[in-house]
């Protein structure tokens, strides 16, 4: 590792996030818009789909800098392998999606009795491998599985929520103030708070309506909170923070994520809170 203290390594990561998200998300959104990939919001309005693929276009500087401080390439090299595979997953969704089928109980329903693999339960299903290949390689027991499904149901629940602008973000840095608490002075952190400043710098174009983050962004921010958790938290924690994923899934099962929020007087001011698309 360089002679640098951990609070200059997060500035170095928070910086390295917020200034190549700056560089690289007009490029981004021009490029979509060149080739056409639009889809109508909830509102109805055309806007630039799977703009959070820029978390996977800033993820190899976020590893460099993080290999450049702390020389620890097996973390940079899961950090950007989840990454990459969680935004390729869902960019698949993003592309070929229907939302006819919703919740992950309604694609296996589909798979299992109608015996048709639609894109939502492909996203699922290599997300439960890739969250399980990668919690091998930080505990090789049982516990592995409790890992994976930590990364797995972390990198849902943003998802979930990614229904209104701005949401999704707003979960993930809710979720991310958890983590930083409880895992202050772990490098690890590094990641989290590199993808928490591109996140800041990003949050502005989708608060206005003006891109869509999609599922290749929702889901590789889930996934760097999942592996987060699963590096920084202890386990009586852990369990209880999958616990409380757990119950978020069960709502979002039997009630409209929008209705249980616009029902809260709380929720629904955080939820539209820096909006204007109102």
């Amino acid at each position: 590792m360089l002679a640098v203290s951990l609070y200059w390594a997060y500035l170095a990561s928070f910086l390295t996030g917020a200034v190549f998200t700056c560089l690289l998300l007009p490029v981004l959104l021009k490029m979509i818009c060149n080739a056409g990939f639009l889809r109508p919001n909830y509102s109805g309005k055309s806007i630039p789909a799977a703009a959070g693929l820029i978390f996977f276009m800033i993820s190899p500087f976020v590893a460099f800098m993080y290999l450049l401080l702390f020389n620890n390439t097996e973390d940079a090299l899961l950090f950007f392998i989840m990454v990459t595979s969680f935004a390729f997953l869902g960019f698949i969704d993003d592309i070929w999606g229907s939302r006819d089928v919703g919740g992950l109980a309604g694609h296996f329903k589909v798979l299992l009795f109608k015996k048709e693999l639609n894109t939502g339960a492909l996203k699922a299903l290599g997300g439960a491998v890739v969250s399980l290949l990668a919690a091998l390689t930080f505990d090789f027991s049982w516990w592995a599985f409790i890992y994976a499904l930590v990364i797995a149901m972390s990198a849902n629940s943003i998802n979930l929520l990614d229904l209104r602008p701005g949401r999704a973000g707003k979960g993930f840095i809710l979720i991310a103030a958890f983590l930083l608490a409880l895992g202050w002075k772990q490098d690890n952190l590094f990641f989290l708070i590199a993808l928490f400043g591109g996140l800041i710098v990003y949050l502005k174009t989708d608060l206005k309506a003006e891109a869509m983050l999609g599922d290749s962004g929702s889901n590789s921010l889930g996934a760097v909170l999942g592996i987060t958790a699963m590096w920084v938290l202890d386990k009586p924690v852990l369990l209880g923070y999958l616990l409380v994923l757990a119950v978020f899934h069960l709502l979002s099962e039997r009630y409209s994520v929008t209705k249980i929020i616009s029902g809260s007087r709380l929720l629904n001011y955080l939820d539209r809170l820096g909006r204007c698309d109102r």
